[in-house]
């Protein structure tokens, strides 16, 4: 049987992983309604909070820098990813999910987005979810 307090915590993650994506994907089909900044921006610290909450529900029972560390080292090695550029890959990054979680090109502007939201995640984390 699962803890009330585990099973609790993983709807909370649920939660905030289907607020996320929709999140993120409303920053990207109404960017043009946003200020420049969060409209260059808001798409991968989103994409990286979700990576953090997707974590959170997985591993319930390790701690936050084990969140943070994998969190950082996934998304971190999705944008490397990008360094590689063969035809069966290209493909896949041709369609809208292939795009959505593989990206297509390599930024080192993404590493920073990717970092601070995680930051973001971690910190709304510890105020709300992890109490």
């Amino acid at each position: 049987m699962i803890p009330l307090k585990t099973r609790k915590l993983r709807i909370a993650y649920s939660i905030a992983i289907i607020i996320t994506i929709f999140s993120g994907l409303a920053s990207r089909k109404w960017s043009h309604l946003l200020p420049l900044l969060a409209a260059q921006n808001a798409g991968d610290v989103l994409w990286a909070m979700m990576v953090y909450f997707g974590f959170r529900f997985l591993l319930i029972q390790k701690g936050l820098p084990t969140a943070i560390c994998l969190s950082l080292l996934f998304s971190f090695g999705i944008e490397f990813s990008q360094l590689f550029q063969a035809d069966w890959i290209n493909h896949i990054r041709n369609t809208l999910f292939g795009a959505l979680i593989l990206g297509k090109g390599f930024l080192i502007a993404d590493l920073f987005r990717y970092a601070a939201g995680i930051l973001i995640a971690a910190v709304l984390d510890i105020m709300t979810l992890s109490k």
